[in-house]
């Protein structure tokens, strides 16, 4: 199968929902084996998608329904041209929430996804989140901002103006993204040729110095994000990339201070991307910590 069809079976497989008069793309799979157990809420990273979990989807699903959303401006949903922020991306969980009668979920996130659940979560905290968080597992994201040291593609995006750009390309783009694997993956060409599909749909490439600027908000409120990741009442796992370049190990020691109930599990020889670079553990991971 070509990427393409990759893509498109992908795409055949979500529904999509109106948000605030946008389109938002989810997929929501049934549990294989429906126990009973609350619904997994999975929420991507920048720059790619909810495809980034289709290698992981059937071992999360084995007893539990899946939700997969693709935030504003990324794969499959709409990509217009506004000021994008987490407190937007998470109105958008909580429309996605609504429209799926979800009453409680547990949480699996990832790099910029962190952030959105941190919002969620403070809005659990705060009494204001529609629906309940009753676990959740966390992945390599710079949930302690001070601490990620950024690509010179991230820094390139965050120096340019808060607007649509030309300047990403299809080999800039992939090399970027190659370059938060660990050097021990085997990731495929085929892999980022599919990213940048979906990158790229409806000009989404363009508006990457725009969605990017989650990092902005992640300074400002960082209290607001990883406080509320770090004190909300519901068991907390890591799954975490060991050689991550962004989102360091040393974060996770960090959060084990400020959370020494936290059960950690660390992936030697992943980056950034574990769903992507091992599958099979990370998904096992997951499952055994939820």
């Amino acid at each position: 199968m070509s990427v393409v069809d990759d893509v498109r079976e992908w795409e055949a497989a979500g529904r999509r929902i109106r948000v605030a008069g946008r389109s938002v793309w989810v997929l929501d799979e049934p549990a294989i084996d429906d126990r009973g157990a609350d619904p997994l809420l999975v929420l991507h990273g920048f720059p790619s998608c909810s495809f980034d979990w289709r290698h992981v989807l059937d071992t999360f699903r084995a007893q539990r329904r899946v939700i997969a959303p693709d935030f504003l401006g990324f794969g499959l949903s709409d990509k217009p041209d506004v000021r994008y922020g987490m407190r937007m991306q998470a109105d958008v969980v909580e429309a996605v929430a609504s429209e799926l009668g979800l009453s409680s979920v547990a949480l699996v996130t990832h790099d910029m996804g962190d952030t959105v659940g941190g919002e969620l979560l403070a809005r659990s905290i705060e009494g204001s989140l529609p629906f309940a968080v009753t676990n959740r597992v966390l992945t390599n994201g710079s949930i302690y901002i001070d601490m990620a040291h950024l690509t010179d593609g991230q820094q390139l995006l965050l120096s340019l103006p808060d607007e649509p750009t030309e300047l990403v390309g299809p080999d800039g783009f992939k090399a970027g993204l190659a370059g938060t694997f660990s050097p021990n993956s085997a990731v495929a060409d085929d892999e980022l040729d599919a990213q940048w599909l979906l990158a790229e749909r409806d000009g989404g490439h363009r508006m990457l110095p725009r969605t990017i600027r989650y990092i902005e908000d992640r300074r400002a409120e960082e209290r607001r994000f990883t406080g509320a990741i770090e004190t909300h009442p519901s068991p907390l796992s890591v799954v975490w990339g060991a050689d991550d370049p962004i989102a360091v190990l040393e974060m996770t020691e960090q959060l084990r201070t400020a959370r020494p109930d936290a059960r950690i599990t660390i992936l030697d020889g992943v980056g950034h991307y574990p769903m992507i670079e091992a599958p099979t553990r990370f998904a096992e991971s997951v499952t055994a910590a939820l």
